[in-house]
């Protein structure tokens, strides 16, 4: 089955982190195989032997000794192929994990949450079966051609007459491995669908629960269940029409085979032994069934590292190795940015500047952009014309390091990771870890010390235990930011959840203090927008202006923005 690039260096590489089991097992199935073509031999030989009255005590222990091999290289096979399976699965979670986070928000935006947890939990113990699949389809494939040479020594007739069949069953291995892939495929794709709308439930549990909507969203869930099973049918439909042609063609080339073995001792060009190893080949070498199960399994392996290799389409971004002038101020500025979602310019050819050491408040309706734009300053994205610039440096020009120290971040939903409350505020590069006395006081600006002090362990509490609210998590988050400083503070919309008086203690900490670095926020209220040094006011993609608060005022479409009366 063909593979595109992707998928073929992504199992390569899989197969090369494993590359001594791969050759041990694919070692033991061919030694595997090899002993279980000299089986059939040495029991003809002992059977001649002992029809001819001869000492064949030897004989019978060499088939002894290749029963018992056979029995401990199977064994070995199976712990070889177990473990090669378990560490070719988690090297391809630790690629693909690591490529989505690399990716960041665009891998969820382009595949979905579910789809994407669907894709690196099981689509990744599907894939991870690949090299050990293909090993063992070496050693199977390896079975009926070995059985063919043996034939051939008997008698070249045996092997002729075996031959005959080869066409047919060529045609049936191509026929079963391009009907698994599409089945396969397509039960895949709609596992991938249930996930992904069992995630969003999830997510919006409350709401659903809010709304009495559990059966309607049960069964929205549930919908590709019907293609799911139609798909699953047909895959089996497809491997028993394959097991059933193979038992339709395999007994006739055995009988072949036998027929002509027996003719030939009639006329005493075979031995009895002979004609026993005859049918012991011919079994082996017409030993589809096998072949069927394996080529399938190679098949649901390969259609499953597909869909990882879909994922490694989306290309992470690309960092350099410069670094920002060492006095640099934190000047933020945007030449003719537009980024797109889908078909349309959420942003659009946007000019800005962000004087060092200022406040500027973005300001505008939903969908104006906003959210964007501050991604596009902590380059959680990137645009898809135009640059973003930190004290004259294009962000793609900075090291990994040397952009995640000189940009903080913090978000209206801000995810809480880290093993301990004191874990989450200092996340981050381990060589710019916080101390602990600084992620105190960042707690304190945050407004988050006293009810984290009043959690049974404090800032040693797990954060799985940690009961919290939306606003004592927004918290977190800005505590988080402000643990890490740097010379650009971007706030998207971080404090959406706290009260008037708290939002209002930390803007007057963010805006009034002391702490130099320019502050990029996302502001949806006017209080918050009058603090700014200056606003600056999207509106359909593009920066309308820009000013003071007091300045923009006086324009009865800015006021309409805060849903002040025009």
């Amino acid at each position: 089955m063909p593979m595109d690039r992707t998928t073929g260096e992504l199992l390569g590489a899989a197969t090369r982190h494993s590359r001594s089991r791969c050759v041990a097992l694919c070692l033991v199935g061919v030694a595997g195989t090899g002993a279980g073509l000299l089986l059939p031999a040495a029991l003809g030989r002992a059977l001649d032997l002992l029809l001819a009255h001869a000492p064949a005590t030897r004989w019978v222990l060499y088939c002894a000794a290749l029963v018992l091999l056979l029995t401990l290289l199977d064994a070995c096979e199976t712990v070889l192929a177990g473990t090669l399976d378990a560490r070719t699965t988690a090297f391809l979670r630790r690629r693909i994990t690591g490529h989505v986070l690399a990716v960041g928000p665009r891998a969820t935006a382009r595949f979905g949450a579910g789809d994407l947890v669907a894709r690196v939990v099981g689509n990744a113990a599907q894939a991870g079966t690949a090299p050990g699949a293909r090993a063992a389809l070496l050693a199977a494939l390896a079975g009926p051609a070995g059985a063919v040479v043996a034939l051939a020594l008997i008698d070249p007739w045996l092997a002729v007459v075996l031959l005959t069949g080869a066409p047919a069953l060529t045609v049936l291995l191509r026929t079963l491995a391009r009907d698994t892939s599409a089945c396969v495929a397509h039960y895949q794709r709609a596992q991938g669908r249930i996930a992904a709308a069992l995630a969003q439930a999830i997510g919006g549990a409350r709401t659903i629960r809010a709304a009495g909507t559990a059966d309607r969203d049960t069964a929205r869930i549930l919908r590709p269940l019907p293609e799911l099973s139609r798909a699953g049918l047909r895959m089996w439909r497809v491997q028993g029409r394959a097991a059933a042609q193979a038992v339709a063609v395999a007994p006739l080339l055995q009988l072949g085979v036998v027929a002509v073995a027996g003719l030939l001792l009639t006329r005493h060009r075979l031995s009895p032994g002979d004609v026993l190893a005859a049918s012991r080949y011919a079994v082996l070498a017409t030993g589809v069934g096998m072949l069927v199960g394996q080529l399938s399994g190679l098949v649901r392996s390969r259609t499953a590292a597909t869909r990882l290799g879909e994922i490694r389409t989306e290309p992470a971004p690309a960092h350099g190795d410069r670094r920002l002038p060492p006095d640099g101020p934190g000047r933020l500025e945007l030449r003719g940015v537009t980024a797109r979602r889908g078909d349309r310019a959420v942003l659009d050819g946007v000019d800005l500047v962000v004087p060092g050491g200022t406040t500027l408040a973005l300001v505008g309706r939903s969908g104006a952009g906003k959210s964007l734009l501050a991604a596009l300053a902590g380059r959680l994205a990137d645009p898809d014309a135009g640059q973003v610039l930190l004290d004259g440096v294009p962000l793609p020009a900075l090291s990994r390091a040397e952009l995640r120290a000189a940009i903080a971040q913090a978000f209206d939903r801000p995810a809480l990771l880290g093993t301990t409350i004191e874990d989450t505020i200092a996340l981050g590069p381990a060589a710019f870890r916080p101390s602990p006395a600084r992620v105190r006081e960042a707690a304190r600006t945050a407004r988050a010390d006293d009810f984290v002090r009043r959690l049974p362990d404090g800032y040693a509490t797990p954060c799985a235990h940690a009961p919290h609210s939306g606003g004592e998590a927004q918290r977190l988050g800005l505590a988080r930011a402000f643990a890490h400083g740097g010379r650009l503070l971007v706030l998207d919309d971080a404090p959406s959840s706290l009260d008037t008086v708290t939002e209002h203690q930390i803007t007057e900490a963010v805006l009034g203090g002391p702490a130099p670095g320019t502050r990029l926020l996302v502001a949806h209220r006017a209080t918050t927008a009058a603090r700014a040094d200056t606003v600056a006011w999207l509106d359909g993609g593009r920066v309308r202006a820009v000013g003071t608060h007091r300045e923009l005022w006086r324009i009865a479409e800015y006021r309409a923005v805060f849903g002040a009366r025009v």
